[in-house]
């Protein structure tokens, strides 16, 4: 693909109808669909929470009365509602009554720590917090720290709800493009963290076409663990499900014996996942000397990090499928590609865009950031839907990365090839330049994972004198004699001395988020700390 050069996927069939006329059908709402689905499909099975099971009729009775039940407490249209829990019944029908109100939901994970919780609480001044202790004993102590009080709801279970805010609504906008259903904040570990702005078309426009396209409907069971605080969980898992009248598991937390079971048990359909929860599960049935039991299992997929080959080639052995891939950011709600159900690519594409969005690559250096000699690769940029309406009050942020006519830097490096499969490079944020060569951290963790002994590795630069370094950070399989020296040499083999790890550190395991997603800014903290000692 020529850089700078703007293109518009085109359109194509999803399950026998045009991309073009589901996204002329998608309502104003995220609740629109769902609750006529539950006059549509009243005894379909809609959502199961643990021990708790609702077809649609009960679904949709239970968002109705969650709505009046919102306004009794004081939440007004353009209000947000913050949300601190993990995924569970009551978190989607939060989500769908605050979306029957035109109030904002802020989902956050109770899993991140106390700082950071108060930091998103500042920054988005709700009318509201209520935590779902039920499904999270971490939401439970935020709740508790914050003073609020506990409520044993009847339908939603265990709650804590926070005091009333004297907090300024947003405007109410009539538009599902316009107004804002979901703020999704991103990490806020150092400095102001960011809510991304996501609206109802733009949420419902991945449900519908990405959803769709996973062939999800009625009849499916889908394993939803990756978190509703991350958008994967939230557009794709959850409302790419009730959006189309399958019927969600609402899993707090990734274990990989928990969902196993369920995958046996409960003859789960479709399973979506990031890459370091596969390797996880394999690396569980391989210690317990067991095969996998997936009667009905017919669709997998990895996203939120970079598949690499050999994690795809052993996932797909021992599945007996293929591992499907995609690729997207949560400011693009998420998803802008992703391979189609009846692809069969044995390179680690990220599939072709999705249809109707418009896309272009720019040249590396274009923003005087990144020095790149290759004219094929570039930062991809994109404008569809899908696209964020910015960071809560926060413009310059905004401008920064999306212009006044709707175009998102990605900031990440991407190529296509003649088939216009998409293939991301590496972040732009993440590149590591030493003695001039540039070096993108998922060739080198691709080439480590490679290494019988090792179940996951995250690869990091470390500014020096003039330079920048590669540090290798590798969480080897349980019992393997895995050493520095051993595995330094299996790279010198198959890396060319530039892209060699100047360390190599063995971790017990890496730190991930809740469903398995490495925390690699933790990681460069810590190589930056340890620089500050030198």
């Amino acid at each position: 693909m020529a850089l700078s050069v703007t293109r518009q996927a085109p359109d194509e069939r999803i399950f026998g109808r045009l991309a073009s006329d589901l996204v002329a059908e998608l309502p104003e709402r995220l609740s629109t669909r769902v609750l006529d689905n539950a006059r549509r499909l009243p005894d379909r099975e809609a959502l199961v929470d643990g021990e708790v099971r609702w077809c649609y009729a009960e679904l949709g009775r239970e968002i109705r009365e969650a709505r009046a039940w919102l306004a009794s407490l004081g939440i007004r249209p353009g209000d947000r509602l913050m949300t601190v829990g993990e995924n569970s019944r009551a978190l989607v029908v939060l989500l769908l009554a605050a979306s029957e109100l035109d109030a904002w939901v802020a989902i956050v994970n109770s899993r991140l720590s106390a700082r950071e919780i108060d930091l998103i609480r500042a920054d988005c001044q709700p009318r509201r917090v209520i935590y779902t202790s039920e499904a999270s004993p971490d939401a439970e102590a935020h709740g508790h720290r914050h003073g609020a009080e506990p409520l044993a709801h009847p339908g939603l279970g265990a709650l804590r709800v926070g005091a009333l805010a004297d907090s300024e609504p947003e405007p109410v906008e009539a538009s599902g493009a316009e107004q804002v259903a979901a703020m999704i904040y991103t990490s806020g570990t150092t400095g102001t963290p960011k809510g991304v702005m996501l609206t109802h078309r733009g949420i419902l426009y991945i449900a519908s076409i990405s959803g769709g396209m996973r062939h999800l409907g009625e009849g499916q069971r889908v394993y939803g663990v990756l978190p509703m605080s991350h958008v994967f969980g939230l557009s794709s898992v959850c409302l790419g499900s009730l959006y189309n009248g399958a019927c969600l598991y609402t899993v707090p937390r990734f274990e990989a014996s928990a969902m196993l079971e369920a995958l046996a048990g409960e003859r789960i359909t479709v399973l979506q996942g990031v890459p370091a929860m596969y390797a996880r599960t394999l690396e569980f049935l391989r210690r317990q000397g067991r095969k996998l039991e997936a009667p009905a299992l017919i669709y997998i997929s990895a996203g939120g990090s970079p598949l690499d080959g050999d994690t795809k080639r052993r996932v797909e052995a021992v599945f007996g499928l293929t591992l499907h891939n995609g690729y997207g950011l949560t400011e693009a709600s998420p998803t802008i590609s992703q391979t189609r159900i009846d692809d069969r690519h044995a390179s680690n594409t990220v599939g072709r865009v999705l249809p109707l969005l418009e896309y272009r690559l720019e040249p590396l250096g274009a923003s005087g950031d990144v020095a790149g000699d290759d004219d094929e690769v570039g930062e991809l940029w994109v404008r569809g839907p899908n696209v964020m309406k910015g960071y809560f009050r926060q413009p310059e942020a905004t401008r920064a990365c999306l212009t006044g006519d709707g175009w998102l830097n990605t900031g990440d490096i991407a190529r296509f090839d003649e088939d216009d499969q998409l293939y991301i490079v590496g972040r732009s944020k993440e590149l590591i330049i030493r003695s001039g060569f540039n070096i993108y951290p998922p060739d080198v963790e691709a080439v480590i994972n490679e290494h019988p002994g090792v179940t996951l590795s995250a690869v990091v630069g470390r500014q020096v004198a003039g330079n920048e370094e590669v540090v290798a950070f590798v969480q080897g399989e349980p019992g393997a004699d895995l050493d520095e020296a051993a595995l330094g040499a299996f790279l010198a083999e198959r890396l060319a001395p530039y892209k060699r790890p100047t360390r190599i550190v063995l971790m017990d395991s890496l730190p991930a988020t809740a469903s398995g997603k490495i925390l690699k800014g933790r990681l460069r903290d810590m190589v930056r700390e340890e620089g500050q000692h030198d």
